[in-house]
C-alpha cells in the first residue's frame, strides 16, 4: 500500500508507509534527540498525526528548511528506519545510488522525486487552494 500527501483533490505519491516512517523516524532521533516533535512540532506532531489546515503552511514550510539544511549535514549511513526499534534496516541495506551523499538525498519517492521537495510542493498547493494537508494511504 502506497502512502501520499493529499490536498484535494491533488494526490503527491511518496511510497511505503515504512519508507514514510524511516523520514520522521530520523528526524525525531537525528535533528531531535529523540524527542519527538520537541524542535519540529508542526511538521512531526500536526501533520504527521492529523494533517495541517493551511494557515500552518508556512510554520512547517520553516521547519522544513531547517530540517533540509541538518540533514545535508549528515551521512546517509546515519538513517534511522525505525525510530521504535533501532535495529531495523531499510530493506536495501547499504546499497543505494552514488548520487545519495547525505540525509537530505536520501529519502526519495517511489516516482523519483526529493521527499524534502516533494513536502514543499504539497505545502505550497496547501496553501494556495486553501485546504488541508494529510498523509494519505491508497
Amino acid at each position: 500500500m502506497a502512502v501520499g500527501l493529499f490536498t484535494a483533490p491533488i494526490f503527491h505519491v511518496i511510497g511505503t508507509g515504512d519508507f514514510l516512517h524511516s523520514f520522521f523516524s530520523t528526524i525525531a532521533y537525528r535533528l531531535e534527540g529523540s524527542e519527538w516533535g520537541s524542535r519540529f512540532p508542526v511538521l512531526m506532531n500536526e501533520l504527521f498525526i492529523d494533517g495541517i489546515a493551511p494557515a500552518q503552511g508556512d510554520a512547517v514550510l520553516r521547519e522544513l528548511a531547517v530540517i533540509k539544511k541538518e540533514l545535508s549535514a549528515l551521512p546517509p549511513d546515519q538513517v534511522i528506519w525505525d525510530i521504535d526499534d533501532l535495529s531495523k534496516q531499510p530493506p536495501w541495506g547499504t546499497g543505494i545510488a552514488s548520487t545519495i551523499n547525505n540525509l537530505a538525498d536520501y529519502f526519495v519517492t517511489s516516482d523519483g522525486k526529493k521527499l524534502i521537495a516533494v513536502f514543499e510542493t504539497a505545502i505550497d498547493t496547501c496553501i494556495r487552494i486553501q485546504k488541508p494537508l494529510i498523509i494519505r494511504s491508497i
